[in-house]
């Protein structure tokens, strides 16, 4: 049997005009579309920012302004997909894609490591909530309904060893 343990990733949503960018998934168990924003795994001795520069790089070949980045908060995620349990620690960032066509762009293709086909879509932050789409982490939605868009005021910077 498989050693369950936590998995710490980083996340992004690159808010823009009250839209962020976003992959739809499907839970066959329960039967369930629900998006979430791309990220992926932090790995040993990685800074949660070089994270992000990379899995964006891997999944959809999309460079980030690293200088925009900016560190929202965590969230931590307990859940089932796909009948199987799963438990994150997630940190959540803002920022600026290098390349400005993209945010007019209605679907960014790219690929995961294992070969499945990613399809990142700009969706309106007030499609997710109650009654409408499903967007996981669960908290997110609550955090991004109370913060402004490209908040600016300082708070720790998990990279830079503070949380």
């Amino acid at each position: 049997m498989k050693k369950k343990r936590i998995r710490p990733l980083a996340i992004w949503v690159f808010r823009h005009n009250d839209r962020i960018l976003v992959a739809e998934g499907y839970d066959s168990v329960k039967d369930e579309y629900f998006y979430r924003p791309l990220g992926g795994g932090i790995e040993f001795g990685e800074p949660s920012v070089e994270t992000i520069c990379r899995e964006l790089m891997e999944e959809i070949n999309v460079e980030v302004d690293r200088e925009s980045l900016k560190y929202l908060g965590m969230v931590e995620n307990i859940f089932h997909f796909n009948g199987t349990p799963g438990h994150e620690i997630v940190l959540i960032y803002d920022g600026t894609l290098k390349e400005s066509g993209l945010y007019d762009q209605a679907v960014i293709t790219g690929q995961e490591v294992d070969g499945e086909e990613i399809h990142a879509m700009w969706k309106n932050i007030t499609d997710f909530g109650e009654g409408k789409s499903i967007l996981y982490p669960t908290d997110l939605v609550e955090m991004l309904g109370t913060r402004a868009s490209h908040d600016t005021s300082e708070r720790n910077d998990p990279s830079l060893g503070g949380l």
